[in-house]
């Protein structure tokens, strides 16, 4: 199975998935587009979320950086006037000192991402592959009445207050998917006829992925099933709804279905939730609201009964 992930919501769905599948049957695709670099070091959010809840440690109340992590490297460097942009936890700093070492030496973002789940105790049987080895090559940028936006200006600094005009990838033109993802796709194993969607942004989570050269064709070619990120007409979480809005489509699970369209078999939803008949996509009921693990591990019990 493959899985496109981005954001906070897929990884809350991988801790599920991760106790319900086999760890080789777990092969994710992970946005890279809402990377930046940080007091001299490249900070993967959309990555680091995947490590953090596969590993066990992320913080489950904001669902990203490590549970308990200690700020005295952010605070000391306020002190001495330099302000990041992005509150960061020391042992999640070590994260990006080592990420960023490896690529200064030559490495790829894929190598890196492969050690680092090593570190974290993840078995190299679940695939980890950043949607791109080259980063900082595409950025989300947000187009607002005070100009464009960094997504993660937008989201932390700016508290994801301003109106949105429009979302757009800067840069996603001349970026190929890596080698891994690229493989993954074009594959023709019974392990890889399946794409899960999680239930991430589909504007700036997923979007970026499914924007690289040649991804949405070979997406054409599989069976694609996407979980909703929206229940009635309000995101679960994040600034979906004002992206959606700015890119044309309803914030609902119709709109969601609209996002993917031109690739979507599957649709799960909310059980409380109404869809259009007569639209060329199967729609799937269920509880999708993601609290626990215990919330987790029963949507992926719905999920491998559909796949």
């Amino acid at each position: 199975m493959i899985i496109l992930s981005g954001g906070t919501g897929t990884p809350k769905l991988l801790v599920g998935l991760k106790r319900v599948f086999k760890e080789e049957e777990l092969k994710i695709i992970v946005n890279t587009a809402e990377d930046v670099r940080i007091s001299g070091n490249l900070v993967c959010p959309d990555i680091d979320s995947v490590i953090y809840a596969l590993a066990g440690v992320i913080d489950e109340e904001k669902w990203w950086g490590i549970r308990d992590d200690s700020f005295y490297t952010h605070t000391a460097l306020k002190k001495l006037n330099h302000d990041e942009s992005m509150m960061l936890g020391d042992r999640d700093r070590a994260t990006h000192i080592i990420r960023s070492e490896m690529i200064r030496h030559g490495k790829r973002l894929t190598d890196a991402t492969a050690l680092l789940a090593r570190n974290f105790g993840i078995t190299a049987k679940i695939k980890i592959l950043p949607m791109t080895d080259d980063p900082g090559a595409v950025s989300t940028k947000i187009l607002t009445p005070e100009g464009k936006l960094h997504f993660q200006d937008f989201w932390v600094a700016k508290k994801g207050e301003p109106e949105v005009l429009d979302v757009f990838f800067d840069g996603i033109e001349e970026v190929k998917p890596s080698e891994e993802v690229m493989n993954v796709l074009s594959s023709e194993s019974e392990s890889e006829e399946v794409v899960l969607i999680g239930p991430s942004n589909p504007i700036t989570s997923i979007g970026p992925i499914l924007n690289l050269g040649g991804v949405r064709e070979m997406l054409k070619r599989k069976k694609v099933v996407a979980v909703s990120p929206i229940v009635g007409n309000e995101p679960v979480s994040g600034p979906a709804g004002k992206f959606m809005r700015a890119k044309g489509f309803d914030v609902s699970p119709y709109g969601v279905f609209k996002c993917y369209e031109d690739s979507l078999d599957v649709l799960v939803i909310d059980e409380g939730d109404e869809f259009p008949a007569g639209k060329e996509v199967e729609v799937l009921k269920t509880d999708i609201i993601i609290k626990n693990g215990g919330d987790s591990e029963k949507l992926a019990m719905f999920l491998k009964k559909i796949l």
